[in-house]
């Protein structure tokens, strides 16, 4: 179901009208119209393209799953292509939804690919900052762009409390187990995927800034900027935990590279003391006369070699931190 408004001199006259009103309402130079359409198939977009003259590549595009993040400029439009992200703390998982964006003088058409792109947040922003109303379909793209990249930044937040608590695992005595393993894993896919759709926000932004530098209305800049220094943010943010995560994974390696060598090194070392007994008790236990055979001290004899042997190995092997 479509939800639309309209806006006149920056004033909120009407909301949830029919679509077949747009075209009445644009007539009017003051009019700006937004107009929200979930997951609508090809008939339903075609019946607004014609309205507002949508270029065919950008309706294809509207249409399209897994769009890279992105602003095309026609002659009469912008399309534009984002992506919301949310963390999901229990799986370590990042859900992102896709949202597209008609964008004309007195027109925003957003086109939702799932309802997990909450529009209610969007409307949440635009009623929260009602007075920058007047500045049309600008005021109503900052909204929407503002909700995007502090969807990021919630997710890039929640990522960086997991990896703290990643990290602290390291230190702990008991092994690494898989559990910590495979959230780290799930951490490496999220950052990838949080970076595939937080690093070309940049481009947006600044092509957007630049834009509305050149048209001369620098009303909506300072809100477009601050857009811009969290998009800068996010990434800066996400790369760092990127390499962070990187790390741990290496260190969680080597740790348990080292635990190994530990190990080895004590069963080494108690297996070289066991062999002790085992060679003098097998040179004894030979059929053949030998020094004290038949006599009780050749076992007294074999016993305290046994003792004496195994003491100065277990004490040289202390010394070197093998056991």
């Amino acid at each position: 179901m479509a939800r639309t408004r309209l806006y006149r001199n920056g004033v909120l006259e009407a909301e949830d009208f029919p679509v077949s009103e747009v075209s009445d309402h644009l007539r009017d130079p003051s009019a700006v119209v937004w107009l929200d359409m979930c997951a609508p198939d090809e008939e339903d977009l075609a019946q607004i393209s014609e309205e507002l003259g949508l270029h065919e590549l950008a309706v294809e595009g509207a249409l399209a799953h897994r769009q890279r993040p992105k602003l095309d400029v026609y002659d009469s439009h912008m399309f534009l292509s984002v992506y919301a992200g949310a963390f999901d703390q229990e799986t370590g998982s990042l859900d992102v939804a896709e949202a597209s964006a008609f964008i004309t003088e007195n027109v925003l058409v957003t086109v939702r690919k799932t309802e997990g792109f909450v529009i209610d947040e969007v409307v949440r922003r635009w009623d929260s900052s009602s007075s920058l109303a007047r500045h049309g379909v600008a005021f109503l793209l900052h909204g929407l762009l503002d909700y995007v990249v502090d969807s990021h930044f919630d997710a890039v937040e929640a990522m960086d409390e997991q990896v703290e608590a990643l990290e602290g695992t390291l230190f702990e005595d008991r092994p690494i187990g898989s559990a910590e393993q495979r959230r780290t894993f799930e951490m490496r896919k999220s950052l990838a995927l949080l970076r595939r759709i937080v690093m070309p926000m940049r481009e947006v932004v600044n092509t957007l800034l630049r834009r509305h530098d050149d048209s001369g209305d620098e009303a909506m800049l300072p809100y477009f900027q601050d857009v811009y220094d969290h998009v800068l943010r996010v990434t800066e943010w996400t790369e760092s935990l990127r390499d962070l995560v990187a790390n741990i994974r290496e260190a969680h390696l080597t740790m348990q590279s080292n635990r190994l060598n530990l190990i080895m090194k004590r069963v080494t070392g108690w297996a070289a003391i066991i062999a002790v007994p085992t060679m003098i008790t097998g040179f004894y236990g030979q059929n053949l006369p030998f020094p004290g055979f038949e006599r009780p001290w050749g076992f007294w004899v074999s016993t305290f070699l046994i003792v004496l042997v195994s003491a100065l190995l277990y004490r040289s092997f202390r010394r070197r931190d093998w056991l």
